[in-house]
């Protein structure tokens, strides 16, 4: 397997994602990977295909923007750009939470693990009307 190949492949595969291109997550990852997120602790395809599938449910114009890949044996880190807009908050407004993937892969070049790592509170919380106040103001008060 050439990590890098395959890294460039995952990464050409998330920034051309689409609700149609979710089918083609098989090619990509093995059939009991994991995945975890800030939200979602998941094992088995099954369960990584409906939270990529979910994400074009709950969100506008969702998409991935990879800004950096390092790759290390049968494992990589991507750094990336989710850009959305909410569908019942700000509707107008292009959102942005930076964060970073660490996967690793099989001898067959298939995902086995994913883990997003990235900031709910500063990302995502901070966006968000009344709760994202009250983030900003315990921001505020820790840092003093």
């Amino acid at each position: 397997m050439d990590t890098r190949q395959t890294t460039q492949n995952l990464a050409a595969f998330f920034e051309t994602l689409t609700p149609q291109s979710v089918a083609q997550l098989p090619t990509l990852y093995d059939v009991q990977a994991t995945f975890k997120d800030p939200f979602n602790e998941v094992q088995g395809l099954p369960e990584i295909d409906r939270i990529f599938r979910h994400m074009y449910v709950a969100l506008d114009q969702p998409h991935f923007v990879i800004t950096a890949q390092l790759v290390d044996g049968a494992q990589a880190f991507l750094t990336w750009e989710f850009r959305f807009r909410f569908k019942r908050f700000d509707t107008t407004t292009m959102q942005t939470v930076r964060g970073g993937s660490h996967v690793v892969f099989n001898e067959q070049g298939l995902v086995t693990m994913h883990r997003d790592y990235w900031d709910a509170a500063e990302e995502l919380y901070e966006k968000l009307p009344v709760v994202g106040g009250a983030m900003r103001w315990l921001k505020k008060r820790a840092n003093t």
